[in-house]
C-alpha cells in the first residue's frame, strides 16, 4: 500500500444537484454520498490518503483550480467530472494540457455519454485526460481511484 497520496476531485456544473436531478440517469446519490464512498476506497488503497473535493458551476473557477495544480504541483492525481463543459470547453482543455502529463487525470461521467444525445458523444476535455470512465454511475468515481492506483504502481515500477 502506497502512502500519502493527495487526489483532487473536481466536479463541474449541476453536479451539486445529484440525487435530485434526473435520477433516472444520474441516480439518487448526492455528491456528498459519492465523496464518502471515495474516501473509504482511497483509505483502502493508500495510507494517509487525502481527497480534496471542489465543485463549481463556473467554468473559470474550474480552470483556475487546475491552474493552481500546474503552479503548485501539490496533487498526485485528478479525478474530473466536467459535466456539460466536457462537450465544448476549450478553456478547460487548455488548463488540463498545461499539466503536461505530469499529473494523471481521469475524466469520469456518471452516464454513458455515448449512448445518449449526439452532442454528448463529443468530449473535448478527454483529449487531455489520461483515461476516461463513463456509464457506471457513482462507481465511475471509485473505478477512477482504482485506475489512479494502477498508474501509480506502474510509475513506481519504472
Amino acid at each position: 500500500m502506497e502512502n500519502n497520496k493527495t487526489i483532487l476531485v473536481l466536479n463541474g456544473p449541476n453536479l451539486q444537484l445529484l440525487g435530485k436531478r434526473e435520477v433516472g440517469i444520474y441516480g439518487v446519490e448526492t455528491l456528498d454520498d459519492i465523496a464518502e464512498k471515495m474516501r473509504k476506497r482511497a483509505a483502502e488503497l493508500w495510507d494517509g490518503a487525502e481527497l480534496v473535493f471542489f465543485q463549481s458551476c463556473v467554468e473559470g473557477e474550474l480552470v483556475k483550480r487546475i491552474g493552481d495544480v500546474v503552479i503548485e504541483r501539490n496533487f498526485d492525481g485528478i479525478i474530473f467530472n466536467p459535466g456539460a463543459y466536457s462537450h465544448y470547453s476549450i478553456a478547460l482543455l487548455d488548463a488540463l494540457k498545461a499539466l503536461g502529463g505530469k499529473v494523471p487525470v481521469i475524466e469520469v461521467h456518471l452516464s454513458n455519454v455515448h449512448a445518449r444525445e449526439d452532442f454528448r458523444k463529443h468530449l473535448v476535455t478527454t483529449q487531455a485526460a489520461t483515461g476516461v470512465i463513463a456509464g457506471f454511475g457513482s462507481a465511475s468515481y471509485i473505478l477512477a481511484l482504482d485506475a489512479l492506483d494502477e498508474l501509480f504502481k506502474k510509475k513506481s515500477n519504472l
